[in-house]
C-alpha cells in the first residue's frame, strides 16, 4: 500500500504528468525560492524530489511580495506530438479589496530540468491557470476568472481561452464555460483533459478547506456547456452535500469530518497509466484538533481510481472519501533517492531541499569559504519582504528534532544568527546568538513574532564565549521548545515551551496556504555583510508519527 501523504509538509495544488515510464508532479511554492518544485516516480510509490522549474530569482522577482503571495498552482504537462515540457504558473501580486492581481505565465523546455524558455505572458483574469493539448494542435489555457463586482457569486467562473503558440499570445478574451458541479461553490484549480469524444473538466470546489473537493464534467465540445458527474464530488474529505455558493471564505471550518485522517481533501489532476490504471493527486491537509491547525500546511496524497462503462471517474474503491493508504499500482517497484536527514555541507553546491523566502538560498550563501561549513551573509531582518538570509526546509513531521552548529562572532546589536521555526515574516521563533551591549559581548536569546507582535525573552539571556555552538528545536506534536550546548552534549533547555500549532494557515493573520519550515538564519542590519558560519544541519523527522 501507500501511505498518504505521499509529499509530506508544505506541498500544496499538485498537478501531474508522464512522459513514458517517468512521471512527474510539480507543486505550488508561493514565497519560497527555488519555484515550482517537481517530484518525479516510476512506480507512484517511490518519489524523489527532482528539480525546480524557477530557479532565477528574478524571474520573476518575488521581493517585496506579502506571504501567501507569489507562485500559485503551477500546472505542468507533456505535449508528446512536441516531445515538450509547458508549465503554466500564476505569479499572485496582490488580494488588496479583493482584486486578486495576478499575472498568468507559460514557459517549456524539452527536458523537465531545463533549460526553460523564456516567460510568455499570457493574461491576467484569474488564477489556477491550466494548459491543454488537443489532438488537432491547438492549445487552450482554462482557468478561474476571479469575480470583482459586488452582487456576483464569488470567488468567480472557470473561463477559457484559445493560446496561440506561434504567436505567443490568448485568441480574443477569456470566455465563461463552467460553474461547477455542485454547489459548494469557491471553484477554483481546472484542469481539461480529453478521452474518446468528451473533454473533461477536473476542478475543485468547496474552497481549499474542510468543505474542499474534487469535481468533474464534460463536454463533447471543448467550449460547453459540460455536464456534471451525477456523483460529484468524486474525492472529498466531507462526502456530505452542502450549499455554499453564497459564503466566499474558502477555509469553512464547520466541514471538519472527524472520521476522516486527510482534510482539505481537492485540487486535484490525474493520470493514465500504460497498465489501464489511473491514479489522481490532490492536495490534502493533517490538522490539530480540536485547534483544527494544519502546521504543515497542504500536503499531497494520491488515490487509486478507475473508469466506469459510462465514462465517468470514481475512486476505485467505489467511495468518494479521500483515504490515508491507497493501493499500489502494477508497475515494477523503483526506489528513488531520499533527501538526507544530515548535512555536513561538504558539498560544493546546496542541496536541492532548501529554500529562502522570496530569493534564491544560493544568493546569501557560500560553501567555498570555509570546506565543510555553510556561510550565510545577513542581510534584513526576519520580518523583512525583501531580502532575509534564512536557508530552511520543509517541515514533514511535528515530531522532529533539528539541530545546527553555528560559529558566529557578532560585533554590533544589530547582528545575530541561529536556528528558527518559521511560518512567515509575522510568525516564527528565533534561537538566536546576538551582541548584548547590556552584556558588553556575545549572549544568547530567544525572539518570537506571533502575528506581528514580537517578544524578546530577555529573561533567558544566556552570555556566551567566542567558540561554536549547538542549538538544538524539538517539536513533540502540540509543543516545541529549545536547547543548546557548546560540545553537542549536554544540551541545556532556554527559553518557553512554545505551542507548535500557531504556525499554521488557520492562526496566522498575515499569511495563508503555505506551511512551517525550519532552517538556519543570518541577520546584519548595519551593513549586509557580517555572516555567520554552520557546521551541519540536522533534520531528524518521525514520518509515519501522526498529527494528534
Amino acid at each position: 500500500m501507500i501511505q498518504n501523504p505521499i509529499f509530506k509538509g508544505f506541498n500544496p495544488d499538485p498537478c501531474i504528468c508522464r512522459k513514458g515510464d517517468d512521471y512527474y508532479v510539480a507543486v505550488s511554492s508561493f514565497e519560497w525560492m527555488p519555484g515550482i518544485p517537481v517530484y518525479h516516480s516510476r512506480d507512484l510509490k517511490n518519489w524523489e524530489l527532482y528539480t525546480h522549474v524557477l530557479t532565477d530569482d528574478t524571474k520573476p522577482n518575488l521581493t517585496r511580495l506579502p506571504s501567501a503571495k507569489g507562485i500559485w498552482a503551477p500546472c505542468l504537462t507533456y505535449c508528446e506530438a512536441e516531445n515538450m515540457f509547458y508549465v503554466v504558473y500564476g505569479v499572485m501580486n496582490s488580494m488588496n479589496a479583493r482584486y486578486f492581481d495576478v499575472n498568468n505565465y507559460v514557459i517549456k523546455a524539452p527536458d523537465i530540468k531545463g533549460p526553460w524558455s523564456e516567460p510568455v505572458y499570457t493574461h491576467s483574469s484569474g488564477f489556477d491557470a491550466s494548459l491543454f493539448h488537443d489532438t488537432d494542435g491547438r492549445k487552450y489555457i482554462v482557468s478561474l476568472e476571479w469575480e470583482t463586482r459586488e452582487n456576483y457569486e464569488k470567488p468567480g467562473v472557470i473561463c477559457l481561452v484559445e493560446y496561440d503558440p506561434v504567436a505567443e499570445k490568448v485568441i480574443g478574451y477569456p470566455k465563461r464555460i463552467w460553474r461547477g458541479g455542485t454547489d459548494r461553490g469557491c471553484i477554483e484549480a481546472p484542469h481539461i483533459t480529453r478521452r474518446g469524444d468528451y473533454y473533461y473538466i477536473m476542478c475543485a470546489e468547496g474552497g481549499t478547506g474542510y468543505n474542499h473537493c474534487v469535481t468533474m464534467g464534460r463536454s463533447k465540445n471543448i467550449w460547453g456547456p459540460y455536464e456534471g458527474d451525477p456523483e460529484n464530488p468524486i474525492v472529498t474529505s466531507s462526502p456530505n452535500q452542502s450549499n455554499e455558493r453564497h459564503d466566499p471564505d474558502h477555509l469553512k471550518p464547520k466541514y471538519f469530518n472527524p472520521d476522516s485522517v486527510l482534510q482539505k481533501s481537492g485540487h486535484a489532476s490525474y493520470v493514465d497509466l500504460p497498465t489501464g490504471e489511473t491514479y489522481l493527486v490532490h492536495h490534502c491537509g493533517r490538522p490539530f484538533v480540536p485547534e483544527l491547525r494544519c502546521t504543515l500546511g497542504r500536503e499531497t496524497a494520491i488515490q487509486k481510481m478507475k473508469w466506469t462503462e459510462d465514462g465517468w471517474l470514481r475512486m476505485a474503491d467505489g467511495s468518494n472519501l479521500a483515504k490515508e493508504f491507497c493501493e499500489e499500482s502494477t508497475l515494477p517497484l523503483c526506489p528513488m533517492p531520499q533527501m538526507p536527514s544530515f548535512d555536513d555541507f561538504d558539498s560544493d553546491t546546496l542541496g536541492i531541499f532548501y529554500y529562502s523566502p522570496r530569493i534564491s538560498p544560493t544568493s546569501c550563501t557560500d560553501l567555498t569559504a570555509r570546506h565543510g561549513w555553510l556561510r550565510i551573509y545577513g542581510q534584513e531582518s526576519l520580518c523583512s519582504l525583501n531580502r532575509t538570509s534564512l536557508v530552511a526546509r520543509k517541515l514533514t513531521s511535528v515530531y522532529a528534532t533539528v539541530t545546527t552548529k553555528l560559529d558566529f562572532h557578532p560585533e554590533v546589536y544589530q547582528h545575530m544568527a541561529g536556528l528558527v521555526l518559521y511560518y512567515d515574516n509575522m510568525n516564527y521563533i528565533f534561537l538566536r546568538k546576538y551582541y548584548s551591549e547590556t552584556l558588553s559581548g556575545s549572549a544568547l536569546s530567544i525572539t518570537q513574532l506571533e502575528n506581528g507582535k514580537k517578544t524578546e525573552y530577555l529573561d533567558v539571556r544566556t552570555p556566551l564565549g567566542e567558540e561554536p555552538i549547538c542549538m538544538r528545536l524539538n517539536i513533540r506534536g502540540r509543543k516545541c521548545w529549545f536547547e543548546w550546548s557548546y560540545d553537542n552534549d549536554p544540551y541545556t533547555r532556554i527559553g518557553p515551551e512554545f505551542d507548535t500549532t500557531k504556525y499554521s494557515d488557520e492562526y496566522c493573520e498575515f499569511g495563508e496556504f503555505t506551511g512551517a519550515f525550519v532552517g538556519m538564519a543570518c541577520t546584519d542590519a548595519a551593513l549586509h555583510c557580517h555572516s555567520a558560519d554552520f557546521d551541519f544541519f540536522s533534520y531528524q523527522a518521525e514520518e509515519d508519527k501522526s498529527v494528534d
